[in-house]
Protein backbone atom coordinates (compact mmCIF):
# COMPACT_ATOMS: atom_id res chain seq x y z
CA UNK A 1 0.00 0.00 0.00
CA UNK A 2 1.31 3.43 -0.96
CA UNK A 3 0.90 5.90 1.89
CA UNK A 4 1.39 9.63 1.55
CA UNK A 5 2.93 11.62 4.36
CA UNK A 6 0.67 14.67 4.89
CA UNK A 7 3.56 16.61 6.42
CA UNK A 8 5.66 16.55 3.25
CA UNK A 9 4.70 19.00 0.51
CA UNK A 10 3.83 17.69 -2.93
CA UNK A 11 6.19 18.36 -5.84
CA UNK A 12 3.95 20.98 -7.38
CA UNK A 13 3.80 22.86 -4.07
CA UNK A 14 7.58 23.07 -4.04
CA UNK A 15 7.67 24.16 -7.70
CA UNK A 16 5.10 26.94 -7.16
CA UNK A 17 6.93 28.06 -4.04
CA UNK A 18 10.13 28.43 -6.05
CA UNK A 19 8.27 30.39 -8.76
CA UNK A 20 6.77 32.70 -6.12
CA UNK A 21 10.17 33.18 -4.49
CA UNK A 22 11.79 34.05 -7.83
CA UNK A 23 8.99 36.55 -8.59
CA UNK A 24 9.39 38.16 -5.16
CA UNK A 25 13.18 38.42 -5.49
CA UNK A 26 12.82 39.93 -8.97
CA UNK A 27 10.37 42.52 -7.63
CA UNK A 28 12.67 43.41 -4.72
CA UNK A 29 15.71 43.75 -6.99
CA UNK A 30 13.73 45.89 -9.43
CA UNK A 31 12.37 48.14 -6.67
CA UNK A 32 15.84 48.65 -5.18
CA UNK A 33 17.19 49.48 -8.62
CA UNK A 34 14.25 51.81 -9.21
CA UNK A 35 14.83 53.70 -5.97
CA UNK A 36 18.49 54.16 -6.85
CA UNK A 37 17.52 55.51 -10.29
CA UNK A 38 14.64 57.66 -9.05
CA UNK A 39 16.64 60.90 -9.29
CA UNK A 40 16.84 60.55 -13.07
CA UNK A 41 13.08 59.99 -13.43
CA UNK A 42 10.18 62.34 -12.99
CA UNK A 43 7.83 61.54 -10.13
CA UNK A 44 5.18 60.36 -12.59
CA UNK A 45 7.61 58.03 -14.36
CA UNK A 46 8.82 56.61 -11.04
CA UNK A 47 5.25 56.03 -9.85
CA UNK A 48 4.30 54.30 -13.09
CA UNK A 49 7.35 52.05 -12.94
CA UNK A 50 6.60 51.13 -9.32
CA UNK A 51 3.04 50.21 -10.28
CA UNK A 52 4.23 48.15 -13.24
CA UNK A 53 6.81 46.33 -11.11
CA UNK A 54 4.27 45.56 -8.37
CA UNK A 55 1.20 44.78 -10.48
CA UNK A 56 2.74 42.77 -13.33
CA UNK A 57 4.43 39.92 -11.48
CA UNK A 58 7.41 38.75 -13.56
CA UNK A 59 7.23 40.87 -16.69
CA UNK A 60 7.15 44.17 -14.76
CA UNK A 61 10.47 43.71 -12.93
CA UNK A 62 12.07 42.26 -16.04
CA UNK A 63 10.87 45.24 -18.09
CA UNK A 64 12.39 47.67 -15.59
CA UNK A 65 15.68 45.77 -15.43
CA UNK A 66 15.90 45.43 -19.23
CA UNK A 67 14.49 48.74 -20.47
CA UNK A 68 13.57 51.11 -17.66
CA UNK A 69 17.01 51.59 -16.17
CA UNK A 70 18.44 52.63 -19.52
CA UNK A 71 15.51 54.89 -20.39
CA UNK A 72 16.19 57.11 -17.38
CA UNK A 73 19.89 57.48 -18.11
CA UNK A 74 21.13 60.73 -19.59
CA UNK A 75 22.42 60.35 -23.13
CA UNK A 76 26.08 60.93 -23.87
CA UNK A 77 26.92 63.54 -26.43
CA UNK A 78 29.21 62.36 -29.23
Amino acid sequence: MDTVNPLLPAGYDIAWSVVALVAAVLAIVALVSLTRSARRLTSTQALLWVLVVLLVPVAGPLAWLAVGRRAGMPRREA
